[in-house]
């Protein structure tokens, strides 16, 4: 299926893969922000859906980012892409299902946001990032600048933003950037591999753990748990849940659980 002309949808039984397909560095512009947007909230609305996989079509970039043709042509900045925001994922808050994205090639200023953007990432060994904004005097503003300083060291992080210097993808293993880094040609059977495992977890923790995590990222440690314990909706769902009950009698069983999400 294809969510627009540089968007392709595949379901995998409980696992939507976006591809995206934009030769040939697979830049981004407002309208395929828009397409992706889509693809993404497909995954919200559909009960059957439990994880998505972002990757891209060929092996040499995930993405480049922002198109700068596009850019050149009139687009400006701060053109519409969507609820999203740029990528429609870089701004896609309260998204209760895990995205893994499945860096298949480079990525560069908007295309690391993409990637930092996800709960998860397997890249390929081959892959490397960069910030370039800075030398081409704009700014990694859809969540570069905000994301990698508390995702890093902060001198660490202010050296990539301000220099622009590529680092490989051993390194954003090395710091915690990225999940798993395997041979190019297993990108992205690896990514849905994962997607499995979180498959395998009760949707309704899933969600759940989402929700915290959302919330109180920077909270001091009461303030945290004084969100998680009375201020989130799904949270207070989870102890009186069917799939709580049904967790306990699956390993008591020693049977496979069978949840309901609810």
């Amino acid at each position: 299926m294809a969510a627009s002309d540089h968007v392709r949808i595949e379901i995998d039984g409980p696992v939507l893969i976006v591809t995206l397909d934009r030769p040939k560095a697979n830049a981004i512009d407002a309208p395929t922000s828009r397409a992706l947007y889509d693809a993404f909230a497909m995954l919200h609305s559909d009960d059957s859906l439990r994880v998505a996989v972002l990757t891209a079509a060929g092996d040499r970039f995930f993405s480049a980012g922002w198109d700068l043709k596009a850019a050149h042509a009139g687009e400006s900045a701060d053109a519409d892409h969507g609820p999203g925001g740029f990528a429609g994922i870089t701004e896609l808050f309260g998204l209760t299902k895990p995205i893994i994205a499945a860096v298949n090639g480079s990525a560069y200023g908007g295309g690391v946001e993409m990637m930092l953007a996800a709960d998860l990432v397997v890249a390929s060994e081959a892959a490397t990032f960069s910030f370039p904004e800075a030398r081409i005097g704009v700014l990694p503003d859809a969540g570069g600048v905000l994301r990698l300083p508390a995702l890093l060291p902060r001198p660490l992080a202010t050296e990539l933003l301000l220099t622009g210097r590529t680092f490989t993808a051993a390194e954003a293993h090395r710091w915690g950037l990225v999940n798993r880094v395997v041979p190019a040609d297993r990108v992205l059977e690896t990514a849905t591999e994962l997607a499995r495992q979180v498959c395998e977890s009760a949707p309704l923790s899933v969600a759940a753990t989402l929700e915290i995590i959302e919330a109180t990222q920077g909270l001091r440690d009461q303030d945290a748990f004084e969100v998680m314990r009375y201020k989130l909706p799904t949270v207070a769902q989870v102890p009186a849940s069917e799939d709580a009950q049904e967790g306990a009698r699956a390993f008591v069983e020693k049977r496979a659980p069978q949840w309901q999400g609810c």
